[in-house]
């Protein structure tokens, strides 16, 4: 069973907007998994990575990648209500789907599409990249599930930093991620600061966490046979299940969520 977190009494939680539900769910049919074409497509362009090769082949990518990622969101998204009732599954570009289009204005790397399927389910009213989330990433031969923020906003660093070191969250931080440690694939993310923060005692059990400016967990494996067929929802569950602890803490200390 998922552990319950206790809340901390500081300010209100702002819900999640419900609006962003508003999605013909008639019009995604049932997931029964990915096919080698998927896996194929993303090999292709890798070689091919110019417009010119995509819109010749954007019917593929309609019909291999984004037909079975939105059948595979509103799976998904109804396993995860296991975690939480208000985690955000939505089978729309730039909601749940990542776009599959680069943004090289500022890039030197001037390809014009990434090589992966990103899907993220988030918990939050925030914009979904401030949130703390779920996380599947397929990108031939890997496959990446995590959970967790990417990147915690500056205004709630000194929050994250008082209940990574709180006697009674830190210590529930501290069981949960020495948990992650001993799952098999799986790396903690989000390290970026080299020195701990001033006035922080750098003997903590969690001082290493104050160098993050998110917190995140991934398992990359190969990708499996469970990728063909509807048992890719069990898969991608067992491996949230074991993350979900992590998600959770963030928001229920209130830094992936409000």
């Amino acid at each position: 069973m998922i552990p319950k977190l206790k809340k901390i009494p500081s300010g209100p939680i702002i819900s999640y907007n419900k609006k962003c539900l508003n999605v013909r769910m008639s019009e995604v049919s049932e997931f029964k998994g990915f096919s080698k074409n998927t896996v194929e497509f993303f090999n292709e362009l890798k070689g091919n990575n110019n417009k010119k090769w995509f819109e010749s082949h954007r019917k593929d990518y309609e019909a291999f990648v984004m037909q079975p990622a939105k059948a595979f969101v509103v799976a998904m998204g109804e396993r995860l209500k296991a975690v939480s009732s208000n985690i955000l599954a939505v089978p729309k570009v730039n909601k749940a789907l990542f776009r599959i289009n680069r943004d090289i204005r500022f890039s030197l790397d001037d390809r014009p599409y990434k090589t992966n399927l990103g899907i993220f389910f988030w918990e939050g009213s925030r914009p979904r990249m401030e949130c703390s989330g779920f996380y599947f990433h397929l990108e031939p031969p890997k496959l990446l599930l995590g959970a967790g923020i990417y990147m915690i906003q500056k205004r709630l660093m000194d929050r994250y930093r008082r209940m990574v070191v709180d006697p009674e969250y830190g210590e529930e931080l501290y069981d949960i991620i020495k948990k992650i440690s001993r799952l098999k694939d799986c790396d903690l993310g989000g390290k970026y600061y080299k020195r701990i923060p001033y006035g922080n005692d750098a003997s903590h059990p969690n001082a290493k966490l104050l160098l993050h400016n998110g917190l995140y967990a991934g398992c990359e494996t190969d990708i499996p046979d469970e990728l063909y067929s509807k048992r890719l929802i069990d898969y991608c569950w067992k491996k949230f299940r074991a993350l979900a602890p992590l998600h959770k803490w963030l928001v229920s200390v209130k830094i992936g969520k409000i």
